[in-house]
């Protein structure tokens, strides 16, 4: 607008008062920032500490019980969207925690989850009247409008990584969610059902899916790791994620919810992965070892149960000091579903 002769300037700013009053607004002043040459999100690469953040978490559980708060958790909010409750643009994520011998409340919410398991043992997610024992590293499901609590009848606190599609859900107004008459679902189907009925490379005879979520609610992580192990062995290791594998719907052969996938890495000891990015702004959270990742002009060191974001299109490059194991999510599948999603692997 500098070079606009200050009659014109004058002219269109009288304009744009006039046609406001009517709801309306001049394209050619916001078009680069509504169609840009790349992405240029908003959200900032950030990194948590897990020393910094148990106890506070930990603190939280003196302040509140499960069952008051309903959900006891933490949310990882990105310092680019202050006051979002969201990690991207498009997921949240939180630390979650349930004390020996608290109940959180069963309810049942539009929204997916995913919980990832950082510390403890003992405690349990039930889904639909299906009782989950939860260990680290293992990941629970949690699909849309399903009815879930959590229950720790063990002797220790247990941790989780929550990750969910809230601001989807939120973008679309399509959120519900609906208390269970009883704080924790009545039990209704052996523990370890879901696995024993698609956990094995097996379906029920003429199995129609009901929903393009994954009917197999746990993924253990001691199966992970042995494939992982395995894959090292016979290689080959990519040059920008190591031994990198995606949690599966063994249903359809697609992602585990339509809105969030999960994956899994190994980057070996000394690895030196080259700069890579893509569209789906991507939540990590380190299982095993210790190493850096290179996100924009960020460097985060990082050590077992911390966790950290790559926004969208932001490159990133992991260095592992040791074997490492990275556990991930992101919006991939809606991406891939709108035939938006991109990648790229920098010279």
């Amino acid at each position: 607008m500098a070079s606009v002769p200050p009659l014109t300037r004058d002219a269109r700013t009288e304009f744009y008062g006039r046609i406001a009053a009517h709801d309306l607004a001049p394209l050619w002043e916001v078009l680069g920032s509504l169609v840009p040459k790349h992405p240029t999100s908003p959200c900032a690469p950030a990194h948590w500490r897990y020393s910094t953040l148990r106890p506070l978490v930990m603190e939280a559980g003196q302040l509140i019980s499960a069952r008051e708060a309903e959900r006891r958790v933490l949310v990882l909010e990105n310092p680019g969207l202050p006051g979002a409750s969201s990690i991207t643009h498009s997921l949240y994520a939180g630390l979650q925690l349930i004390l020996p011998g608290e109940i959180a409340p069963s309810h049942r919410h539009s929204q997916s989850a995913l919980r990832f398991v950082l510390e403890g043992e003992g405690a349990y997610t039930a889904v639909d009247g299906e009782r989950i024992s939860m260990r680290p590293g293992d990941l629970v499901i949690t699909p849309s409008w399903t009815f879930h609590d959590h229950g720790n009848p063990g002797d220790q606190p247990v941790v989780w990584l929550d990750g969910l599609d809230i601001p989807i859900v939120a973008f679309f107004d399509t959120g519900f969610a609906e208390p269970h008459p009883e704080a924790s679902q009545p039990v209704t189907r052996a523990s370890g059902d879901s696995m024993a009925r698609y956990g094995a490379n097996l379906l029920p005879l003429e199995h129609t899916p009901s929903s393009r979520t994954t009917p197999l609610l746990a993924y253990p992580y001691h199966q992970t790791r042995e494939t992982l192990d395995r894959l090292r062995r016979t290689g080959p290791v990519d040059v920008c994620h190591g031994i990198k594998m995606q949690y599966v719907n063994p249903a359809s052969g697609g992602y585990p919810m339509p809105t969030i996938a999960a994956f899994m890495q190994l980057l070996p000891a000394g690895f030196l992965g080259r700069k890579y990015r893509s569209t789906d702004g991507t939540v990590h959270s380190v299982v095993e070892g210790h190493g850096r990742s290179r996100v924009g002009d960020r460097v985060f060191e990082w050590g077992p149960r911390d966790v950290f974001v790559v926004p969208s299109w932001c490159p990133v490059s992991h260095e592992a000091e040791d074997d490492a194991i990275l556990f991930s999510f992101s919006d991939r599948p809606a991406q891939k579903a709108l035939g938006l999603w991109r990648k790229a692997v920098e010279p």
